[in-house]
């Protein structure tokens, strides 16, 4: 595939550290791409990656993961997207591997990932760990990866209900990373209904977007503390990056233990609309008391003028004339420039690079537990 200057998507995304105060271990990426040949499609891959393992080897990890399968996607042909999501995916957990080999700081460090390719209107996703992607659609949201965690499987076998498992201490056990010595298994379902089988979930990939529709991508630490209707909500009620600043500010003030990152992708509703890579955020439209303020300072100038003015005509001589002809006496006041311009509010700025935060000790080979904020040790 060929990088492109623009993406064929609205495109948004925020990291945040959380309230924890340790340095961001997710780490993230969104590529416009085409296709090459007479026809090019566009295309735009995207990746969140949450980072396992103390000693800032989770950043280490997660860097890894992002840098690795984003090349890997960007330099395919594009022809079998679903397989060249599970190739990156799996090199990219053999060079965490090797890295945790080499460096005995860095042993046991590993990352989650979740992956969305998409090409023209058509979606591919690929997942492992429990950084989530979700459809929006309409006035509905649906999780389309399954996370692989103790108390997903619990879910699935009826061990637990979903009340049961809020809060469980097996919470944060999870049970695929990047990084393993075990082969990782890349997640390539994409559930549209909670009572598809495997198969009928690996028959949804590539299903076509509609305008309007909107994928978001995020680690743990957003869905930890906010839920679908939530997140739902904020889509429905603000722009992209608002929307995002909104969930993240949600997610802080309920503690914000983890880092927190966001993507999100909408379609565009137009084929006329023009869809910048990073859209600027919306201008701040004044608010009521400096408009005003603007008012009341114009009508002064103008009053202040007018009764200048009239003082100065009244204080003139007028000239003495002996013809009964009518003189007209004109007084021009100097030109005044009226700055009319009013300061505007801070614009919101999103922060694209990533910032930093932590982890604990080394996830085993097969179950990696992730208590708040995000740490690892042996089960």
């Amino acid at each position: 595939m060929i990088p492109a200057e623009r993406a064929h998507l609205h495109i948004a995304a925020l990291t945040h550290p959380g309230m924890s105060g340790k340095n961001n271990e997710d780490r993230f990426a969104v590529s416009a791409l085409r296709m090459d040949g007479d026809h090019p499609l566009p295309v735009v891959f995207a990746v969140v990656s949450d980072g396992i393992g103390g000693h800032r080897a989770g950043e280490v990890a997660a860097d890894t993961a992002v840098e690795v399968i984003s090349a890997e996607v960007a330099k395919s042909d594009g022809a079998q997207p679903v397989e060249i999501l599970r190739q990156a995916i799996i090199q990219a957990s053999q060079a965490i591997l090797a890295q945790s080999q080499l460096d005995i700081g860095k042993h046991g460090m590993g990352a989650t990932c979740a992956c969305a390719l998409i090409i023209d209107q058509r979606l591919f996703i690929a997942s492992v760990g429990d950084s989530r992607i979700y459809l929006r659609r309409g006035d509905t949201i649906r999780q389309l990866t399954t996370d692989h965690t103790w108390i997903q499987d619990a879910l699935d076998a009826g061990i637990l209900t979903a009340d049961q498992a809020r809060g469980h201490p097996n919470s944060h056990v999870i049970r695929r990373y990047l990084g393993s010595n075990q082969p990782v298994e890349p997640d390539l379902r994409l559930r549209l209904s909670t009572d598809e089988s495997d198969e009928q979930m690996m028959a949804n990939q590539g299903m076509s977007l509609e305008p309007g529709d909107q994928i978001l991508l995020c680690s743990d630490g957003l869905t930890d503390l906010v839920n679908s209707d939530e997140i739902l909500a904020a889509l429905q009620d603000y722009d992209q990056q608002d929307a995002l600043q909104e969930l993240t500010d949600l997610a802080n003030h309920r503690g914000g233990h983890d880092n927190i990152t966001i993507i999100a992708l909408q379609v565009p509703i137009s084929v006329m609309e023009t869809s910048p890579t990073i859209p600027r955020p919306r201008p701040q439209k004044l608010t009521i008391w400096k408009t005003c303020l603007a008012g009341m300072a114009l009508i002064l100038f103008m009053a202040l003028a007018a009764t200048g003015g009239y003082i100065y005509l009244t204080l003139q001589t007028p000239t003495a004339t002996i013809t009964p002809a009518l003189t007209m006496i004109s007084a021009t006041p100097p030109a005044t420039e009226i700055d009319t311009a009013l300061p505007t509010e801070g614009s919101l700025t999103s922060t694209l690079s990533p910032l930093t935060t932590p982890t604990g000790t080394r996830p085993s080979a097969v179950d990696t537990i992730t208590p708040w904020p995000t740490a690892t040790q042996t089960p």
